[in-house]
């Protein structure tokens, strides 16, 4: 049976959320609500994936829009560890990635935009994620919409002055949680899928 959207906010809850998809994607952490829509439906459907890139961590957020109403469908985060070789640390973004893409199959993508750190280190190794991303994306055919970090405060929250924890309570309340998503990363993520449904609302539903 299809899943219903209720009205805004989203119907699903965090704690109802038992992942199922940490059987599907070994390595990746989150939580995800049961069967999505079928294949009919999704048609009418936008489903847009979120991602907060990074080497060590790496989070997805994957949410459905449909009539106005926001439905989150299934959020984590792919790791890795510091002592792994530095190619394998990008593969495993790279094969994760295209594993919770294979499984939700999202029609669209939101991610924020790369700027200047005052820690190149960190900077420089955000941007090898990002780039694994973009490649992931291209190759399934995602079309990705990047946004500067202002643009996702005001899109989530009705200010760019927000701070993040106002960022993650406004994405409880816009996919109807009880609690605020965890690990911060996929707040984040979550909060770019929110953002690209809010910026491309004109676009036709695919």
């Amino acid at each position: 049976m299809s899943e219903k959207f209720s009205s805004l906010p989203g119907s699903e809850k965090a704690e109802d959320c038992l992942s199922s998809h940490n059987a599907a994607v070994s390595g990746v952490n989150g939580a995800s609500s049961s069967k999505g829509p079928g294949t009919r439906e999704r048609r009418r459907i936008r489903r847009v994936l979120g991602i907060d890139p990074g080497l060590a961590n790496t989070g997805f957020g994957v949410v459905d829009f449909y009539d106005g109403r926001y439905r989150m469908v299934s959020y984590g985060c792919i790791t890795t560890k510091a002592d792994q070789p530095h190619g394998e640390r990008l593969l495993t973004i790279y094969s994760r990635l295209c594993a919770v893409i294979d499984e939700f199959q999202p029609d669209e993508a939101g991610m924020e935009t790369l700027y200047f750190a005052r820690n190149v280190t960190s900077a420089l190794s955000v941007a090898e994620a990002r780039g694994v991303v973009t490649l992931c994306l291209a190759q399934h055919n995602i079309k990705l919409g990047e946004y500067q970090p202002n643009q996702i405060k005001q899109a989530v929250t009705g200010t760019a002055a927000a701070d993040k924890e106002l960022v993650e309570r406004y994405v409880k309340i816009l996919l109807g949680l009880k609690t605020e998503p965890k690990p911060d990363h996929a707040a984040d993520a979550l909060a770019g899928a929110i953002t690209h449904l809010h910026y491309s609302a004109g676009m036709t539903n695919l």
